[in-house]
């Protein structure tokens, strides 16, 4: 397998150096097929190639099994006609990404911040919807008429919203057998419409599977009071991207939060949260998003590859992640701990050393 590494922005490289030992020692214990492929994307490549996503770059993901991206600092990145492309997305768009899945759950011992614990599954539609740079063939989905009139352009497709409920139901099999999905018809009667007939027309399908239906402002507040009550929520880009943090900081921590963004052919693993220019380069920032991202990925190869080996060594980084965080000792400093980024790392490999070392 060829995992293409991306370390991003700010705190980025950080994240991803612990990442890469883990997976790195990952590989060695289980004697696994990985070949990890660091290049340099973000402000680094805007420095050196005048552009924050080299076509070489591009070219490697598309070969690539899998892709770990870290934060990257769109923010600061120029105009994309001065080489700023936002870097996330466009891999996103040019490798067909649809599926954003955002898991949140309570860990015993750490603090969480809903009434209820949490252990759901957040499955976002990630090509279309409010998102202005993925919802036109040319141009963007925002336009701006006048100096005081600006517009903004939501596309809600049949192909798209069948295609992400479809994700949605094969995952609910896999857990809980319980599907929520997530809408706002009462006001976007038409695309909330067309979206919510193709769920229902895959609900059908899958009999064996609950079916039930929020409006995205109950669901907000059922997040804070009764999130026990949900398996895996399925919903559309911006409703998925702000409910996802919501679940991920109620659960305990934005930082803890994986994601994974795949396709038909390419997975890609992103921590949840950004790049954190703040405490960059202090040795402060927590890795276990991006950490948990990069299982999450190498279950979905193991899965897609029928591959015992992959699956396996994402249950071994995911149970070496929860006894770390399951002791004050190795804990990060932001849950309360007294472990740096690259002390917590040392910590996991130690574990999974400990665990399956020869």
């Amino acid at each position: 397998m060829q995992i293409v590494v991306l370390p991003g922005d700010g705190i980025g490289p950080e994240i991803t150096a612990a990442t890469l030992r883990v997976l790195e020692t990952i590989t060695r214990v289980l004697s696994l097929d990985l070949t990890l492929d660091v290049r340099s994307i973000g402000l680094a490549s805007l420095r050196t190639e005048a552009t924050t996503l080299p076509a070489a770059v591009l070219e490697a993901c598309r070969r690539a099994d899998g892709i770990v991206l870290g934060p990257v600092s769109t923010a600061n990145y120029p105009p994309r006609n001065e080489g700023g492309i936002n870097v996330s997305a466009e891999l996103r768009i040019q490798l067909d990404l649809f599926a954003n899945v955002r898991p949140s759950r309570t860990r015993e011992g750490l603090a969480h911040w809903g009434r209820t614990p949490m252990d759901l599954v957040i499955v976002r539609e990630n090509t279309e919807g409010f998102y202005a740079d993925r919802n036109m063939h040319r141009g963007s989905g925002e336009l701006m008429p006048t100096s005081d009139l600006a517009l903004s352009i939501r596309k809600i497709s049949a192909s798209a919203s069948a295609r992400i409920a479809r994700a949605a139901f094969e995952l609910a099999v896999a857990r809980r057998r319980h599907v929520t999905a997530v809408h706002k018809a009462n006001v976007l009667g038409v695309t909330e419409g067309l979206f919510l007939r193709e769920v229902r027309a895959v609900a059908k399908a899958h009999p064996d599977v609950t079916y039930d239906e929020q409006l995205v402002d109950s669901m907000a507040a059922l997040l804070v009071r009764d999130a026990a009550r949900f398996d895996v929520v399925v919903t559309t880009n911006m409703f998925g991207d702000i409910l996802s943090d919501e679940a991920a900081e109620l659960s305990g921590s934005l930082g803890l939060a994986a994601s994974i963004n795949f396709g038909e052919r390419h997975g890609m693993a992103q921590a949840q949260h950004g790049s954190a220019p703040d405490i960059e380069g202090q040795d402060q920032a927590n890795p276990t998003s991006l950490i948990l991202s990069s299982a999450m990925l190498l279950d979905w190869l193991g899965r897609r590859h029928h591959d015992e080996t992959l699956t396996s060594a994402a249950r071994a980084i995911e149970a070496a992640v929860d006894t770390a965080l399951g002791n004050p000792s190795t804990r990060t400093l932001d849950l309360g701990g007294p472990l740096g980024t690259g002390a917590f790392a040392s910590a996991l490999c130690g574990e999974i050393d400990a665990r399956h070392g020869r």
